[in-house]
């Protein structure tokens, strides 16, 4: 048995769009191993941000398969699965190097927490929370741990104002 385990690797599957915890779960219901890394992040909903959890990689989970004994053959019609990746006929493995830095930053609950955007002096931006959102400025500095200094042209005029560093956010 320690030899089928070891011999285990895992690979991508690609599912169904916003269908990833379908395929996750109706994987393991059919006793496959599979990992669907999460992530928190800052959304906008309704005129106000709020932390969502969602996949960290859409339309994408690990499954871990042994090559020579597991049937692949019920992963490409489960429920919520599109395909395995391919690279020519065969599945390619991903590095367990990869899942293991994966798991090694999640919280307890399994998710993890993606650092603020590190905007770089000059760069474009949108303030969206506060009386400012919807104005379009240019990053200038960091103003304290969490508040940067933005560059906004108000009524013809250039003024530098401080806010808040999780009410900007990059232009797209």
């Amino acid at each position: 048995m320690t030899g089928q385990a070891e011999s285990k690797k895992w690979y991508l599957v690609y599912s169904k769009p916003r269908q990833e915890g379908v395929a996750r779960e109706n994987l393991e219901r059919q006793g496959f191993d599979t990992y669907l890394p999460r992530v928190r992040q800052p959304r906008r909903r309704m005129n106000r941000r709020v932390l969502v959890v969602e996949p960290m990689f859409p339309r994408y989970l690990f499954i871990r398969l042994d090559a020579h004994h597991d049937n692949w053959a019920p992963i490409r019609s489960t429920l919520g699965v599109s395909a395995l990746v391919r690279f020519g006929p065969y599945p390619t493995p991903v590095p367990g190097a990869l899942i293991e830095a994966l798991r090694a930053r999640e919280d307890e609950e399994g998710i993890q927490d993606l650092p603020p955007p590190q905007f770089k002096r000059g760069e474009a931006l949108r303030i969206a929370d506060g009386a400012m959102a919807g104005y379009e400025g240019i990053f200038l500095a960091r103003s304290g741990k969490d508040r940067v200094l933005v560059l906004l042209e108000i009524m013809g005029r250039q003024a530098r104002v401080e806010v808040d560093q999780d009410a900007v956010e990059p232009l797209r």
